[in-house]
């Protein structure tokens, strides 16, 4: 059994093991798919440079559709990243986003959704980049399994120890705002990896669409453990 089939049996055999990663009543909560792809021909080069403007067109569409979070990404073949030369590359752009969005306000509480352990994290302080990053290190039935939260304000990192154990639905972090998180509209980027690679509070959320098959070995579904 491949580790994508491991963890899918995993989480459809242990329902009680899955925690939330934002707070979210599907009962009365709404969502609204944001579109970052080249087919939404509303959202300008010119907005998506400007950091207050661009946050602004967050709010606006959320506020619009009574929507507590924006979704979606997963796979998404995004236009935004030629904002930042931090996606470039000299034989092609790095494009295809390889977690999960949810866009909501700074502020909002961001908790993990199994137990685990903190496996590293820091503030990865380019334009365009996660700013603070957390990411964990959980045991699904002996299914090493590492969780990634991206764009989180600095305070998160502030208690923070390598090894620290945390809880299903511990709080662990609240989004940062767009001074602090990659300058980025507020938004948490939630990913889930196999293997780290070798790599310390870092690991590429976007990749080139080249390389789509060889990330999505490595790169399950986060939509599996949201449950959105």
């Amino acid at each position: 059994m491949d580790k994508h089939q491991q963890l899918k049996t995993y989480l459809q055999n242990n329902p009680a093991a899955i925690g939330k990663v934002v707070d979210y009543n599907a009962g009365t909560d709404r969502l609204f798919l944001l579109d970052f792809t080249a087919a939404n021909t509303g959202l300008s080069a010119a907005i998506i440079a400007d950091k207050q403007r661009f946050t602004s067109w967050v709010t606006d569409k959320l506020e619009a559709n009574s929507a507590r979070y924006g979704i979606g990404g997963y796979l998404e073949h995004r236009t935004i990243y030629a904002v930042s030369a931090h996606f470039d590359t000299e034989d092609e752009p790095r494009r295809l986003h390889l977690g999960v969005d949810i866009w909501g306000s700074a502020g909002t509480p961001i908790y993990t959704p199994f137990d685990g352990k903190v496996h590293s994290f820091q503030d990865n302080n380019n334009l365009g980049d996660y700013g603070p990053c957390i990411i964990l290190e959980h045991n699904l039935g002996g299914l090493t399994l590492y969780s990634l939260y991206g764009h989180l304000s600095r305070k998160s990192l502030g208690r923070l120890t390598i090894g620290m154990p945390v809880n299903k639905n511990q709080q662990i972090a609240t989004l940062g705002n767009n001074a602090e998180n990659g300058q980025w509209p507020p938004h948490l980027h939630f990913q889930l990896m196999f293997d780290m690679e070798g790599k310390f509070g870092d690991y590429p959320g976007v990749c080139k669409y080249s390389e789509m098959e060889k990330y999505k070995a490595n790169v399950p579904d986060p939509g599996m453990v949201l449950g959105f």
